[in-house]
């Protein structure tokens, strides 16, 4: 690939959760192709000024906001455009994965989880989104979702995650077609196991061998696959896109 067509230069990117995980890899591939990117974090702002501090280039920011706080949630796009200067790119890419109890077991507990999960991974991208349109409108912007695998195979442990990023894929679905004659595209990515330091405990487990039998090739998704194709859908260069749910699952999951 000619990374020269790539360049993001003078293009400002808000990326949520990015103080580790897909995150991180996605602020960092956006800035090294010249994004400046205010870094996401939900409230311990240290971790994310770290890689603030070493991104390449100058400009970069770091916002905090609780994201199932929507009013927090709601207020981030411009609290990212003022440290910035504007913004071009947002990529929704926290989450939360919980497992829930047992259907009929702790029902108190069993719907915290649930609202939780859906406030975090599916209304605060919402409101960010919506709340990003006009400061993305004038620059013809990108939305980029991150879903999960999950949408589609289900989550028999966590339900509420399986629903939120099936959720997420009809949201980014409806607001391509809403925001096309605005100039924004909006397209999500849904990946399986990646392997990032919130899955490496995971994957060291017993539990690890069970995931990689997952996949064909016995290798979990490389985090830097997911972020090389955030870029490519940011770029300019792939805007048909926009509408596209793009699985990242090394053949663990055809539909």
């Amino acid at each position: 690939m000619n990374t020269t067509s790539l360049d993001l230069a003078g293009r400002r990117a808000l990326v949520t959760g990015a103080s580790r995980g897909l995150g991180r890899h996605i602020a960092i591939l956006l800035a090294q192709h010249g994004a400046r990117v205010a870094l996401h974090c939900r409230a311990v702002e240290h971790p994310a000024r770290l890689i603030a501090d070493h991104l390449p280039g100058k400009g970069h920011a770091v916002v905090t906001a609780d994201l199932a706080d929507l009013d927090q949630a709601a207020a981030l796009p411009g609290r990212a455009a003022a440290a910035l200067g504007g913004l071009d790119i947002l990529v929704n890419n926290a989450g939360i994965y919980e497992r829930m109890p047992a259907a009929g077991e702790d029902l108190v507990r069993w719907r915290d989880l649930w609202e939780r999960t859906i406030a975090v991974n599916l209304t605060a991208p919402a409101l960010i989104s919506a709340a990003a349109v006009p400061l993305l409108a004038e620059r013809q912007g990108y939305i980029v979702n991150v879903s999960s695998r999950g949408a589609f195979r289900g989550e028999p442990e966590a339900p509420a995650y399986g629903a939120s990023k099936s959720g997420l894929n009809a949201l980014g679905q409806s607001m391509a077609v809403a925001l096309a004659r605005r100039g924004i595209k909006v397209i999500t990515v849904a990946p399986a196991w990646v392997e990032t330091d919130m899955t490496r405990d995971y994957l060291a487990s017993p539990e690890g061998d069970q995931i990689r039998a997952q996949f064909p090739g016995g290798q979990v998704v490389d985090p830097d696959d997911l972020a090389w194709t955030v870029l490519l859908a940011v770029s300019g260069r792939a805007d048909a896109l926009t509408g596209a749910v793009i699985d990242l699952n090394s053949a663990s999951y055809l539909r």
